[in-house]
Parts: C-alpha cells; sequence; structure tokens
C-alpha cells in the first residue's frame, strides 16, 4: 500500500508531519505519490537542510520580509506545471546549513489561495532522532491543516532513554513515565504519542490524526530483521501493539506501519478501528418463530453472533433490534454491547443498516455486517476479515467458501455515504457488486458463512432441529 491511499489524502487537505524518524522522507514520498494527479506544495514551518531540499524537483525561496503569498504564487504555479509539486522554503541560514520554514500564517493563506490541491507541512525538528518530545514552541501547525501525522522510528524500541537515542530525553522520560536509562517500549512510545503535551501537541480540533510508526522493513517478500537481533516478525508485533495502543485514544483516527525510505509499497499495515453492526431486527416470516431466540447449542442465535462479534477485534458492536425487542434486550443486558432500536424494520433490512451505521462514532475505520441467522460464523474468521483490512485498505472484505461469497461482509469506511443511500430489503447488495473487482476475498474451509437459516427444516438438516 502506498501512504496517499492509508492516509485518506483528498484535494484540500493540509497535511503536518511531527515527531521524528523519518518526517521529511514520508513528506516526500507522499508528495512524489499524489504528483501526479494532484498539485502539490511541500514545505515546512521548522527548517529543512540543504541536502533534504534536493529531494524535491523544484524550490522556491520565500523572504517574509520582502514578500507576501501572492507574490510567490505565479513561481510556485510555474514550477507546479513542470513537476507536479514544488518545496517552498524560507531564507538560508549559513550557521546551520538549513533554511528558515515558513511563518504557519503563509501556509494559511496558500491553503486559502486555491492554487494547490494538497499542502504537506513538516511542523516539526527531531535531530535526526526517532523520537521526540516536543519543546514549548513546538510543534508549529498551521490552523488550516486537517490532517496530522506523528511520527516515530522503531529502531528507537529497547534502546535505552537518554539523549544519544531521543530527542529531548528528559521531557520524553517524564511524558511516557519511563526513567532515564530504561529501555523504551512499546508503551512508553504509545504514551507519548498519546499525550497532549507530546504527540498531540498543538493539533487544530479539526484535524484527524494518523501515528505513523516508521521502520518497519518489508524486503523481498519478507520482513527484515534488525542489527540487534530483533527479528522482523517481532519488529511487527511490536508495532501492532503499539497500534492497539494508540486505537485506545479517542483522538487517533488510524495508524500507519510500515518503512517510508520504500519507494514501492511503503505500508504494511493500516490499522483503525473496526466495528460489528448485528442485524437482529428482522420478523422471521418465513421462519415461523423468532428467528434471534432460535438454539443454537445452550446459546440463543443472537447470543451466539453477539459472543462472535465480542471475541473477535471488533469494537464497538452494536446490535440493531426492530421485533422481538424485549426478549432480546433482556437476553443481552449482561453483554457490553449497544442496543439501537430500528422502528422501521419492515421496509427492509438497509433500515436496520442504516441505524446501525448512525450509531457508529466518526473515527470508525471500517464495518461488519453481521446477521443474526449466521450463527456459524466464528471469533477467528472476523479476525481474518479485519486483518486482511488492515493489509489492504480494500472497500469490501468478504469470505468465501468453495468461490461462493458469503457473510459477513467489512465496508471500509469510504463507502458509508453510498450505504446510507440504499434503500429497501437489498442491504449492502448494490455495493458488492459494484465493488466486486476491488473487493479482496478471504478462503475458508468450513461453509458456516453460507449456512442461514430460513426456515425451521433448516435447523433439522443440520442436526439442530
Amino acid at each position: 500500500m502506498n501512504l496517499s491511499h492509508v492516509l485518506r489524502i483528498t484535494a484540500g487537505d493540509v497535511v503536518a508531519f511531527v515527531g521524528g524518524g523519518g518526517k521529511t522522507t514520508a513528506m516526500f514520498q507522499l508528495a512524489n505519490e499524489l504528483a501526479p494527479r494532484l498539485r502539490v506544495l511541500t514545505t515546512t514551518t521548522t527548517r529543512i537542510f540543504a541536502a533534504q531540499i534536493k529531494r524535491s524537483p523544484a524550490h522556491v525561496t520565500f523572504d517574509p520580509a520582502q514578500q507576501s503569498a501572492a507574490d510567490i504564487l505565479p513561481l510556485l504555479d510555474d514550477a507546479i506545471a513542470r513537476h507536479g509539486q514544488v518545496l517552498l522554503i524560507g531564507q538560508a541560514d549559513p550557521s546551520s546549513g538549513k533554511a528558515f520554514g515558513l511563518p504557519p500564517e503563509i501556509i494559511d493563506a496558500l491553503a486559502a489561495s486555491g492554487h494547490f490541491d494538497v499542502i504537506l507541512n513538516e511542523a516539526d525538528g527531531s535531530r535526526m532522532r526517532p523520537l521526540k518530545a516536543p519543546a514549548a514552541h513546538e510543534p508549529v501547525i498551521p490552523t488550516s491543516t486537517t490532517l496530522v501525522v506523528p511520527v516515530v522510528g522503531l529502531d528507537v524500541l529497547g534502546q535505552p532513554l537518554g539523549d544519544d537515542t531521543v530527542h529531548r530525553a528528559g521531557l520524553v522520560s517524564q511524558l511516557s513515565g519511563t526513567a532515564l536509562g530504561q529501555p523504551v517500549t512499546t508503551g512508553a512510545v504509545a504514551a507519548l504519542l498519546c499525550h497532549p503535551e507530546g504527540g498531540l501537541k498543538h493539533i487544530p480540533a479539526q484535524a484527524r490524526v494518523a501515528p505513523l510508526l516508521n521502520k518497519v522493513d518489508w524486503k523481498g517478500g519478507r520482513m527484515e530483521g534488525w542489527k540487534d537481533g530483533r527479528t522482523g516478525p517481532e519488529i511487527l508485533e511490536a508495532a501492532r501493539e503499539i497500534a492497539g495502543k494508540l486505537l485506545a485514544c479517542e483522538r487517533v483516527d488510524s495508524v500507519v506501519v510500515g518503512a517510508v525510505q520504500q519507494v514501492v509499497s511503503p505500508v504494511i499495515e493500516v490499522h483503525s478501528r473496526v466495528a460489528a453492526v448485528i442485524l437482529a431486527a428482522g420478523g422471521s416470516t418465513r421462519f415461523g418463530s423468532p428467528k434471534q431466540l432460535a438454539r443454537w447449542g445452550d446459546k440463543t442465535f443472537i447470543e451466539q453472533v453477539v459472543d462472535s462479534a465480542l471475541a473477535s477485534p471488533a469494537s464497538p458492536v452494536v446490535v440493531v433490534l426492530g421485533a422481538e425487542v424485549e426478549q432480546c434486550r433482556a437476553l443481552l443486558r449482561s453483554r457490553p454491547v449497544e442496543i439501537v432500536l430500528n422502528p422501521a424494520w419492515v421496509e427492509g433490512q438497509s433500515t436496520s443498516m442504516q441505524a446501525g451505521l448512525a450509531a457508529l462514532p466518526a473515527n470508525i475505520g471500517g464495518t461488519l455486517f453481521l446477521l443474526v441467522d449466521l450463527p456459524g460464523v466464528t471469533p477467528a474468521l472476523l479476525d481474518e476479515l479485519i486483518q486482511r483490512h488492515r493489509a489492504t485498505l480494500a472497500p469490501l472484505v468478504w469470505p468465501e467458501f468453495e468461490g461462493q461469497r458469503g457473510n459477513p461482509v467489512l465496508f471500509d469506511r469510504a463507502l458509508f455515504p453510498e450505504l446510507r443511500q440504499i434503500s429497501g430489503d437489498t442491504g449492502g447488495r448494490p455495493l458488492l457488486l459494484k465493488y466486486k473487482d476491488q473487493a479482496e476475498r478471504v478462503p475458508v474451509a468450513e461453509a458456516g458463512i453460507l449456512q442461514d437459516f430460513d426456515r425451521p427444516e433448516d435447523l433439522t438438516a443440520f442436526g439442530l432441529g
């Protein structure tokens, strides 16, 4: 996967990179991905090395004492017309070998000008360290910013916390709760990135936050290890542990895992919150009795499906009820689920689907829709579907048994607006057809993904009647 895909970059975005361990590389990697189709301005509100300036095919120097944003627009437009991207920097600082950054209000003015589709800004400095804590004046994030990417190089893991391994070790120690000299742990990294004076500092209220866990290398079809003896799988598992901790922070939208120095496919996984919406509102007309209350071993159908969802990584778990509300509510009373009532359930499955969507928080990255009459679906399958979504960010992920598509289906949040337009008793079927060529399939060996129960005799045939 590439950065522009997993960061969900669209025209109008202003992106700020903060932290340490690959900000500049990430910014130019993203610029190169976007430039063939969008007008991209790269810039900085801190300082940038002369060697890093050369990573852009063109650059323009801005003197805030002599120029306004309007003065430099013709130069920027010309460079973008030739290259698709341009770097805007301040005057050179001979004492440091760097160029000064721009005042944040200049970036805000350029964003408002309409001349650029995307603006990418390095908003922080780290003295080439993989991890940092910001000083009082840092980071310098323009108010127009729509996405902040806190970056950390995971080669910091296991290193003793000190000024030779991180930037501002004393402050890192204070914010992460890690003593100086102690190894930097996954918990320390997550604590720093989630701290309002750490990775979340100075972020505008409207901006999304997508931390980048960098230096997790995937080369030649295998995960690269590190010189200190840690294997590739161990590093990836550490990244996944950090991602899980970060998603416990409500402000974090998603977590990107990869190695931005890799030009091709720099992203290995993107972690986001995947909800489970259980559609259990139907009237069971053909079944002849409430299907939700039918027996599946020592549980009812609804208990079995809910328990499978709760045993999976999906969260939150939302149960949409319509018919048999009181009986279902009583069965689920002790389970940590959100119950949503759909008074329009007789109008078709789409109404339950939309009731479930409406109950989800804004920071959900995807949703599994589970049917109450497929109790054979296992937590392990839900885990597989979620993991395939992490590895592909496909719009749809579904299981297949011997070439037949089954349920549940995971819908990426990019499809939520279209899901909300569906009516009738079709559920998400129109989108399954529309996006089938982009869907990811997870082969399964068990037919439980196909086995629903529309009539009482179906239970008998399955040995449960």
